[in-house]
């Protein structure tokens, strides 16, 4: 009964390193490549893991057991050409020895990826994570730290802002108490993590491109857009001067003061934007797909309930007067019926619309769900 010892490396670090024809299998060959990736750099913890190798062997061989070791190391330009590779290096490692089990030692949770690779192809007994010692000791934080400020991308992350907020804490505490200072400083650490956890360097960064191909590809919806960005600052801005104190500390009556004020603005903003997708789809394809055509409905629809509730709690309140039709008082109640009576006919409108275009030209609707599918 043979056992494979087998040092598996993903990430080529071998092959990168000393450059050696991979697998390399034996004693006295694995001994030598150990020299090879030490003397190259002696930091690599490849090291540690044929080191481990060996030694399992070694134990292995005197308990009177038949053990052979090796290494293998992924190479590709890519996860998946390495995976394939080290699969060629097990199946020629089999060829050579007919093992019949194997032992997976790795230095990584990434090169433990490849322990279902080689249970494909051999029973495996155990797998050896080999983890360095030092690392855990306090005497590596000075290298660890070093490692660190060496990376460009993690200091521009985590060092500007923090440096920033340094910088402003002395200015803060001069101009404001403690508790402001302390809360600004947050706010401005706060963003600035979402700014990098939500991507949106990544997002400002391909705004210009995109804004570039959109307006040479002639697309309706970058004026729109543009349009409807004005509308909602419009909406916000006249929704912030709707809003009036209460000096009883209710806090529903200027938020659904803020709402009724700038949900018509809101809603056709929303309805622009729509619009120029529309068009660009209209003229790009020559038809609309349906989910494009239950937009503008859905918000009118949506437009409609939001106004029509904080009209309600406004008037309960008596910060909006009654609705005058022809001389009659509408109360509250049936002035909020009005507004959801009248969403749901236009969502229902919408509804329809949307199934008698997708009737009239099923071979566009039937293109657009595959697309979406096949998304």
């Amino acid at each position: 009964m043979t056992t494979l010892v087998l040092c598996v490396d993903r990430a080529d670090d071998i092959g990168r390193t000393v450059g050696v024809s991979m697998p390399v299998d034996g004693w006295d060959a694995v001994r030598s490549l150990v020299t090879e990736v030490g003397l190259a750099d002696p930091e690599d913890s490849t090291v540690n893991c044929l080191l481990e190798g060996l030694r399992i062997t070694r134990d292995l061989r005197a308990d009177g057991e038949s053990a052979v070791v090796a290494a293998v190391s992924g190479s590709g330009d890519s996860a998946v050409g390495a995976d394939r590779s080290v699969a060629a290096q097990i199946d020629t490692l089999i060829e050579r020895h007919d093992p019949d089990s194997a032992i997976i030692v790795t230095d990584s949770a990434e090169d433990e990826r490849l322990v279902p690779i080689v249970e494909s192809r051999l029973p495996v007994d155990s797998v050896d994570r080999v983890v360095v010692r030092q690392a855990r000791d306090i005497e590596s934080t000075y290298y660890l730290l070093k490692q660190f400020l060496a990376d460009e991308e993690l200091r521009s992350t985590v060092l500007v802002p923090l440096g920033v907020g340094l910088l402003l804490l002395p200015a803060l505490l001069v101009r404001f108490s403690v508790g402001v200072a302390l809360a600004g400083l947050a706010s401005l650490l706060g963003a600035a993590v979402l700014y990098k956890g939500l991507a949106i360097d990544v997002y400002l960064a391909r705004l210009p491109d995109q804004i570039q191909d959109a307006l040479y590809s002639g697309q309706v919806s970058v004026v729109t857009y543009a349009v409807a960005g004005g509308l909602a600052l419009v909406g916000l801005f006249l929704g912030g001067l709707a809003v009036s104190p209460v000096s009883d500390g209710v806090v529903l009556v200027p938020v659904m003061q803020f709402f009724y004020s700038s949900i018509p603005w809101l809603a056709l903003a929303a309805l622009t934007a729509s619009a120029g997708r529309l068009l660009d789809e209209l003229i790009e394809a020559g038809h609309i797909p349906r989910p494009y055509l239950n937009v503008p409905f859905g918000v009118i629809a949506l437009g409609l309930v939001v106004r029509g509730f904080a009209g309600y709690f406004l008037e309960r309140e008596n910060a909006l007067p009654h609705l005058q039709v022809a001389g009659v008082t509408v109360q509250p109640t049936q002035r909020l019926a009005v507004f959801v009576v009248s969403a749901i006919v236009v969502s229902l409108v919408g509804v329809r619309v949307a199934a008698k275009v997708a009737s009239d030209h099923p071979d566009a609707v039937e293109t657009d769900t595959e697309s979406a599918d096949g998304s």
